[in-house]
């Protein structure tokens, strides 16, 4: 019986304030005003509405009806500080049952890549808070903007995760289907690849008047999925969660989308809504999957150039995770926590300089003016940890 695998992708990061040379330091590296204003934005329009249908439709469909989210400490922090009310709608979500909880890097970073020690403990930090927060201890992990490479696989198999969420690469693919589970070569990880044409249907072209297929409705887009049947027994629809109602308005029909989508899907008798877990123990691998580059679900390339595509990119990941030996060495739990929101992915892909689409992405989600204001203002901040909080020597300028 072929599986469709819904899974969503919830976050929002605490983004800085205006920071320069003579900024005060007392006032802080978090703009908490403009934070708490994103997150009710956000909250009002994606959040507590989606959460709501959601709930109708786990209800209309008797829990046939399953999804799974990762959600960041970043965003649960920030709804425990600002928004209670949608945090709550989350649990009334989680509590039906039909909602699995991945795990994820607490504060959606970059550490599986510069920082295994400090990326396994906060691993740990997002599985106890899911434990303490939701009564559940994830058994599937979802790496930040689904980054992964065979290194990250072993680290993640390592702490016990049983599979683990990834990109369905073309080139990685190489002819193979993404509609099936894999493993890791070498290893017992299960692999579960994003179908990202079907996935970016509803994520990216929903509302594109441009688009062929131009509108998507519930029981066309159903009729592609059950076209998968025979080709395959898993097709994984991972997104942002903000794709409800911040991304695609809901005067785009997202909403009306959503409401039928289920119906449509299990019209045909065959097919059914699974978890990942539930998916891993349902089907075994049809074979391994060796990745033979790092690869993300960001942009085109489906590689890392969204954080370290330039110059200033990779100089600001070099200072940021240089920091690690120092921060550990002073064991405080304000500065780790400092040094940890500093690594959210989200400041580095406000520095990227691509143009056409990716470019339009990128500047869509970013709060400054350009990618070199972003830099400068990232550099203005760990300018002041690393030599007021840390009380390190001004780092050396590097030469290129």
């Amino acid at each position: 019986m072929p599986a469709v695998c819904m899974y969503f992708e919830a976050h929002q990061p605490w983004r800085l304030r205006t920071m320069s040379p003579s900024a005060s330091p007392e006032r802080g590296y978090f703009d908490y005003p403009d934070n708490a204003a994103i997150l009710n934005k956000v909250a009002s329009k994606c959040y507590v509405p989606t959460n709501r249908a959601l709930k109708r439709l786990v209800e209309r469909h008797d829990g046939r009806f399953r999804i799974a989210f990762a959600m960041t400490g970043t965003l649960i922090e920030q709804m425990r500080h600002w928004s209670r009310e949608t945090l709550q709608s989350f649990e009334e979500l989680i509590a039906t049952g039909s909602v699995e909880l991945v795990g994820e890097t607490d504060y959606h970073s970059l550490a599986a890549l510069f920082d295994p020690g400090d990326f396994r403990a906060q691993v740990e930090l997002h599985m106890a808070r899911m434990e303490s927060l939701f009564g559940q201890r994830p058994t599937v992990f979802r790496n930040t903007e689904l980054i992964y490479n065979e290194q990250i696989g072993e680290m993640v198999e390592a702490m016990g995760f049983k599979a683990m969420l990834a990109e369905g690469a073309d080139d990685v693919l190489a002819g193979r289907s993404p509609n099936f589970v894999y493993h890791r070569p070498g290893g017992a990880l299960r692999l579960l690849l994003k179908n990202y044409r079907l996935s970016d249907d509803i994520a990216f072209r929903f509302s594109n008047r441009a688009w062929a297929d131009y509108p998507l409705t519930a029981d066309k887009f159903a009729s592609w999925v059950h076209g998968m049947a025979g080709d395959g027994e898993v097709v994984n629809l991972f997104m942002d969660y903000e794709t409800f109602g911040e991304h695609q308005w809901a005067d785009s029909g997202i909403f009306d989308f959503l409401d039928h989508l289920p119906s449509e899907i299990l019209r045909h008798e065959d097919f059914e809504f699974l978890t990942p877990s539930q998916v891993v123990e349902r089907y075994e691998p049809v074979g391994e999957m060796a990745f033979p580059r790092t690869v993300s679900w960001a942009d085109e390339a489906r590689d890392l150039s969204a954080w370290q595509g330039n110059r200033l990119q990779r100089s600001a990941l070099k200072r940021c995770y240089a920091l690690g030996p120092e921060v550990r060495r002073r064991n405080n739990p304000t500065t780790t926590e400092i040094w940890r929101r500093l690594q959210t992915s989200d400041h580095f892909y406000y520095m990227s300089t691509k143009g056409f689409a990716d470019g339009d992405v990128h500047a869509y989600f970013s709060p400054y003016p350009g990618p070199y204001d972003a830099f400068l203002n990232y550099m203005h901040a760990l300018h002041d940890f690393t030599t007021r909080v840390l009380g390190l020597p001004e780092p050396e300028p590097e030469h290129t």
